[in-house]
């Protein structure tokens, strides 16, 4: 938790970024608005009395951006703006999502992006690295959309996620679950996605019977891609709730619980099975990716983000579903999450990197590109513009799956963003630990919680 020093740090940051702001309307014409501060910090921003919005202006802008490798999203949306605002051009840096969680407190500090990719934004709002977005929330009105979309990119006064004020934006909002290629399903016998985790064991069993690899999956380097199986698995054996509070900081939240333990024991049972590739510990994100493209593996734990990419690559013949229930019909649970980016607190262009946010769920060309390359659901109010998708395509499958999870209230956060250090020190190596057999389910999720209260406390 933070302390009263941190707290009123936070505070001043939050009254310097209205009085930053105060000089928008006056600076819009301008790229990147102004930093200075007016003589009343207390004042609204100007662009919200004055009923004008940030802009990125009409003079030439270098937006400086620091981006995850992979994952086309964030270049098309960036390429279609130029198109559109030709004064804007970009400074993109790209890295491994567990490179930029250990990158990001120095980047954001020494070298501040206009525009990041975010891991867990707890401990970089906490330490004022971020800024405070919730001058251009009203101006923009982000306070409309549905609560639930900003919910896990707000930081309250405690130190705490959940509520309080905004310090990052999606580009989307993401789900996880899993793809499943036809041809090999038909050939172990799955006639439609399985209604429940027995049921789900079965196919599993049967694809190793058939000489069919069951998972692809990626675990390899700095990142442990078993954890989107595993959080799979916990949503079945755990309230999503209290997978939201440990993520959240919540007081006494532990991820060391029965039904956790649980999970990780059928996860470590299919890992005994043989369920994954010998060399999963070896396979990283792009490898698994390849690998799944070509056919290797009858099912693939992984996130809408690719629905798009594999509409293109195998078209017609991947499915999705969500992580089936214990009992049929029971209620379903998945990380779901905005694709999270935020603003450094230093950034030179903080104006133009809030339009640009906005301009994302509020384009009709943004929103289509969110949904064909993307294959998620575009933030912003719930009757905003929304492309039409083939019904055959996996898109389609995943923009239903994300509506089956939200009428459900099950989204949950990705438990690698519980902490800034905690994917990287702590999930990625007991994960492959456990794969080697050199940790136990018990000892795995004891050591990930010691390593918690240690961060946290810190």
């Amino acid at each position: 938790m933070i302390n009263n020093a941190r707290a009123h740090r936070r505070s001043k940051a939050i009254a310097g970024l209205a009085a930053g702001l105060a000089v928008t309307a006056v600076t819009a014409c301008s790229p990147g608005g102004s930093n200075e501060s007016s003589s009343d910090p207390s004042e609204e921003p100007s662009s919200v009395t004055a009923g004008e919005k940030p802009t990125c202006g009409s003079d030439p802008v270098t937006m400086k951006g620091y981006f995850e490798t992979g994952f086309p999203l964030p270049k098309a949306l960036t390429d279609e703006f130029t198109t559109q605002f030709p004064n804007v051009t970009w400074d993109i840096r790209e890295d491994q999502f567990a490179v930029i969680t250990q990158n990001a407190p120095r980047v954001l500090a020494d070298d501040p992006p206009d525009l990041m990719r975010l891991p867990s934004i707890l401990d970089l709002a906490n330490d004022d690295l971020l800024l405070n977005l919730d001058g251009y929330a009203t101006a923009f009105g982000w306070d409309d959309w549905p609560a639930s979309q900003l919910e896990q990119l707000r930081v309250s006064d405690d130190g705490t996620r959940g509520d309080g004020s905004l310090y990052a934006m999606g580009l989307n909002f993401s789900l996880t679950g899993v793809f499943y290629n036809k041809a090999l399903a038909e050939q172990v016998g799955m006639t439609e996605p399985p209604q429940t985790l027995d049921e789900l064991d079965q196919l599993l069993a049967s694809a190793k019977d058939q000489d069919v690899l069951p998972i692809q999956a990626f675990n390899g380097g700095a990142t442990g891609g078993l954890a989107f199986p595993l959080q799979n698995l916990m949503a079945d054996y755990s309230p999503a709730a209290d997978i939201n509070d440990w993520i959240f900081q919540k007081p006494d939240a532990t991820i060391d619980t029965d039904g956790n333990r649980e999970a990780v024991s059928h996860l470590n049972d299919w890992i005994e099975a043989g369920y994954f590739a010998e060399d999963v510990n070896s396979v990283d994100y792009s490898a698994m990716m390849s690998r799944f493209i070509d056919g290797e593996g009858l099912f693939m734990f992984d996130g809408d983000w690719e629905s798009g990419n594999l509409d293109k690559q195998m078209p017609g013949e991947v499915g999705f579903f969500l992580m089936p229930p214990l009992e049929e019909g029971g209620a379903q649970a998945a990380m779901s999450a905005p694709l999270t980016f935020g603003v450094a607190a230093g950034a030179e262009h903080p104006d133009c990197a809030a339009f640009f946010l906005d301009w994302v769920a509020t384009n009709d060309k943004a929103r289509e590109i969110g949904v064909e390359v993307g294959g998620s659901h575009p933030m912003g109010l719930p009757d905003a513009f929304m492309p039409e998708v083939d019904a055959d395509t996996v898109t389609a499958s995943t923009l239903e799956a994300g509506a089956k999870i939200g009428s459900d209230n099950g989204a949950m956060d990705f438990i690698a963003n519980a902490t800034g250090a905690i994917y990287a020190k702590s999930w990625t190596p007991q994960l492959q630990k456990l794969v080697g057999g050199e940790q136990t389910p018990e000892g795995l999720l004891a050591s990930v919680q010691e390593d918690y209260e240690d961060q946290v406390g810190n």
